[in-house]
């Protein structure tokens, strides 16, 4: 309690308030400090006022004391913009086909060339000088066609994902299989021989 005090009449004493010490000599200020005003800790004498004009106040609509729980009315939600099926926008460097048409052919690509590696013992150049180029050819034309016909019909791949099955795995499962697929052929082509 002694150290209390003796703390209270220090900071009182302080050269900064400008009163008194405890053997009652002045200090002199080295700044202004003005004291701030005491509030008072019970909070029931706290008022509010409002400031809007009394005719404002009138001219205001009382609310209903219950509202029913409004539901949205599915007609009146934002749809989001058709997409172009515009030859042009659709196969566009940044439209919806390429990497995805790019990406299912290296996914069925890489898959096939492993299958042929294991069974045959066939590396992957001499998979494609054994007559695999026809086969590539068209299996290329119908992965395409057929990832293209529903962007021509304005149906997006976004629309038809979910679950394990969603289009950002679609994307990255066939980046993947590029990769895969390029890393083969290298390995395959460093090592002289089949991978496996």
């Amino acid at each position: 309690m002694a150290m209390q005090m003796q703390m209270q009449s220090f900071l009182l004493a302080s050269p900064v308030t400008g009163l008194a010490n405890s053997n009652g000599r002045q200090m002199i200020p080295l700044y202004n400090v003005k004291s701030s005003p005491r509030f008072q800790r019970n909070a029931a004498g706290l008022r509010v006022r409002c400031l809007a004009e009394e005719d404002e106040l009138k001219e205001q609509v009382p609310l209903p004391k219950a509202t029913p729980e409004l539901k949205p009315n599915p007609s009146s939600a934002p749809k989001a913009p058709k997409p172009s099926t515009r030859f042009s926008d659709v196969l566009a460097f940044s439209g919806p086909a390429p990497e995805r048409i790019n990406g299912r052919l290296a996914m069925v690509g890489f898959v096939a060339a492993l299958a042929v590696e294991l069974s045959k013992g066939q590396d992957v150049f001499t998979q494609i000088s054994d007559g695999g180029i026809p086969l590539f050819v068209g299996t290329s034309v119908l992965f395409s066609v057929a990832s293209l016909i529903p962007l021509f019909q304005g149906v997006t791949v976004e629309s038809k994902s979910g679950g394990i099955m969603s289009s950002d795995a679609e994307l990255w499962n066939g980046r993947l299989a590029m990769l895969g697929l390029v890393a083969l052929a290298f390995t395959e082509y460093v090592k002289g021989g089949t991978l496996v």
